[in-house]
């Protein structure tokens, strides 16, 4: 999911063998000229973000952190990188904080009222009412009325300064991996010294209580009391490269999460402990699903798609027509998995991922994400936001994550 916004993340890499360039495209020789591109229009961004975030300290201005979104005239046409339905509601989020709401299945939207103005790149409803939030610059939003308004809960400046604080205590530890612990201090420290700068990218509720976030730079914090306080889960992963995470995906007491550089990880036991698998792909994972009968597909760039029957222990490559990378993916009530590319292609499989068909729908433009609605149309968001299709076939979805 949010294809654009995690290429251009990576831009100002510490790990890029090529600073300034997506480590994950720099041997993807069909992207190079797009990643030239995203990385120019980001750089531009940025530094115009970097200008007036600095004048705005100075002039005594409220920052993208403490400015709340602005309401604008087509709210639904913004560029969204997330949806998820709340009951019969649909939330979707996007860039400078907007969050549109529909009632009516995605006929129509609305803009809700949101604290911050920094992109917003993934939400999550566990009920119709309790949600949140993750984005740019470490934030992490909370509401309980079905996304009519926002509460500001976390953001990165507090989450680099508790990885600070994990590390300082690992490392005074009797018997603890002195290199290992070395380098997570240093790498806490250069957060800290970062500043908030670093994006969650996922996230997953099992319970109004239990979360998880994950990000940049191998970025993952837990919760136990829906948000209010985190600690950090990055000696939990077997990370040293600090690959960033991508997406989450949970069934039961097992809990996925897949990245760049083909990095995926395991755990059986809720989060106590993590496995890395190995992937045939050494490329990133923006997709990623899990059946509940046990299959797992991952799916990323370069039209990369590979399922497991038997958790990540063996591979094998999904056939896929076209090299295009994958954005979202999507179980539906009947158990098909919907894929989209980021050249807006949709494809379906019905056999748990062995094979998948397109979708036939008029040209889209790149999607970032994706659900089905209760009256069986499909809803698409990216960068021309809310597109609405009725499609072929299983209708029946979910915008839960699984």
């Amino acid at each position: 999911m949010r294809w654009l916004a995690k290429v251009s993340d990576k831009t100002y890499s510490r790990n890029n063998e090529k600073p300034g360039t997506p480590a994950h495209l720099q041997h993807d020789g069909a992207h190079q000229m797009f990643a030239r591109y995203s990385i120019f229009v980001l750089f531009v961004a940025t530094t115009l973000f970097n200008v007036h975030f600095v004048m705005a300290q100075s002039k005594g201005l409220l920052s993208p952190l403490d400015r709340p979104a602005l309401m604008v005239r087509l709210p639904a046409k913004s560029y969204l990188l997330s949806v998820a339905e709340a009951g019969y509601r649909l939330v979707a989020v996007g860039e400078r904080g907007v969050i549109v709401l529909s009632d009516d299945d995605g006929m129509t939207w609305r803009q809700a009222k949101v604290p911050v103005s920094v992109t917003l790149t993934a939400v999550q409803f566990l009920t119709a009412r309790l949600g949140w939030a993750v984005g740019h610059y470490g934030i992490v939003l909370h509401t309980e009325d079905g996304g009519e308004t926002w509460v500001r809960q976390f953001e990165g400046v507090t989450a680099a300064r508790i990885v600070l604080e994990a590390a300082k205590i690992k490392s005074k530890e009797a018997g603890s991996d002195g290199p290992t612990n070395k380098k997570a201090l240093s790498d806490a420290e250069l957060l800290v010294k970062d500043g908030a700068d670093k994006p969650f990218l996922d996230l997953h509720f099992d319970s109004a209580k239990s979360g998880v976030i994950v990000g940049a730079y191998n970025l993952i914090l837990h919760t136990e009391d829906g948000g209010k306080t985190w600690l950090p889960w990055l000696d939990r992963l077997d990370n040293p490269q600090n690959f960033h995470l991508y997406a989450i995906a949970a069934s039961g007491s097992q809990l996925y999460i897949a990245g760049e550089k083909g990095v995926l990880f395991r755990s059986d036991d809720c989060g106590k402990s993590f496995t890395r698998l190995d992937t045939p792909y050494k490329g990133s994972y923006f997709a990623l699903s899990l059946f509940p009968s046990g299959e797992v597909v991952v799916a990323g760039l370069r039209g990369n798609a590979f399922r497991s029957a038997d958790q990540g222990a063996s591979w094998k490559k999904i056939a896929v027509a076209a090299p295009i990378s994958f954005t979202a993916a999507k179980l539906t009530r009947k158990g098909s998995l919907i894929l989209a590319n980021q050249a807006g292609q949709l494809f379906m499989s019905n056999d748990l991922g062995v094979s998948l068909k397109p979708i036939h729908t008029s040209p889209l433009p790149p999607i970032n994400d994706l659900l089905i609605t209760q009256d069986g149309a499909l809803v698409v968001v990216g960068a021309n936001g809310v597109t609405r299709l009725t499609i072929p076939g299983d209708t029946t979805s979910t915008g839960v994550k699984k």
